[in-house]
């Protein structure tokens, strides 16, 4: 699980790259406005990657056939 970690956090950071990029391309071009969608597409999943990636090490397994029969 560390590995989708890692992935998550890359990911996210090479977004944030994409948007500041994006910014400098300039708002009004189209390439400036699909740098900064897909940059906030790509930061958005590495930071739900690597969120679920954290809460999965942190659980304890559900087990769901412990309850008693009613």
């Amino acid at each position: 699980m560390i590995g989708f970690t890692i992935l998550g956090i890359i990911a996210a950071c090479a977004g944030v790259v994409i948007v500041v990029n994006g910014f400098r391309a300039g708002l009004s071009t189209p390439r400036g406005t699909a740098m900064l969608i897909g940059g906030m597409m790509l930061t958005a999943f590495g930071i739900v990657i690597a969120g679920f990636a954290i809460v999965y090490q942190r659980t304890a397994p559900l087990e769901m056939n412990s309850a008693a029969p009613q």
